[in-house]
C-alpha cells in the first residue's frame, strides 16, 4: 500500500540518505512549510519530493526520487499526482519542474503533461554541468 505525506524531522536521516544537496536549514523550511513529501510503501519510506515557488508564487518541484527498485512501476506518477493535486488544492493554476538535458526524466515529464519552457548552461568553473530544462504545466 503506498501512503504519500509531507516530510517531518524524523525523517532527517532517510532524507539525507537521497539528497545530498539540501542545506539543513533548507530541511528545516521544509518540514514547517510542508513544501516536502516522503513516499511509503508498507509503512517503508521509499522516495521523496520537494518544492520551492519559483518566483515567490509558482510551485517548483526541486527534487523527485524514488528508490531505484521501485522505479517504472507507477511511483514517481503517484508522487508527482499527488504533488499537483496538493498545489491546485492550495490555489496554484501553474506547477513547473527542471532536469538536466542528459536524464532520463525529462520524458517522464512529458508523458506527465509537461512542456518544455526554457533553460539555462552553466559554464561557471566548478559549476559546469549539462543544460538545466524547465518544464512547466497547468493544473
Amino acid at each position: 500500500m503506498i501512503k504519500i505525506r509531507y516530510v517531518k524531522d524524523e525523517d532527517k536521516d532517510f532524507w539525507y540518505g537521497l539528497d545530498k544537496h539540501l542545506p539543513e536549514t533548507e530541511f528545516e523550511k521544509k518540514v514547517r512549510d510542508n513544501q516536502g513529501y516522503v513516499l511509503m510503501e508498507n509503512g517503508k519510506k521509499t522516495g521523496l519530493l520537494r518544492y520551492n515557488l519559483f518566483w515567490d508564487n509558482t510551485p517548483f518541484c526541486t527534487m523527485l526520487f524514488v528508490d531505484w527498485s521501485r522505479q517504472k512501476k507507477g511511483y514517481g506518477l503517484a508522487v508527482m499526482n499527488h504533488w499537483e493535486n496538493d498545489m491546485k488544492s492550495k490555489g496554484y493554476g501553474m506547477v513547473m519542474i527542471s532536469t538536466q538535458v542528459d536524464e532520463n526524466a525529462q520524458h517522464f515529464y512529458r508523458k506527465l503533461g509537461y512542456k518544455d519552457c526554457g533553460g539555462f548552461i552553466l559554464d561557471i568553473p566548478g559549476y559546469e554541468q549539462p543544460m538545466e530544462l524547465f518544464m512547466s504545466k497547468k493544473i
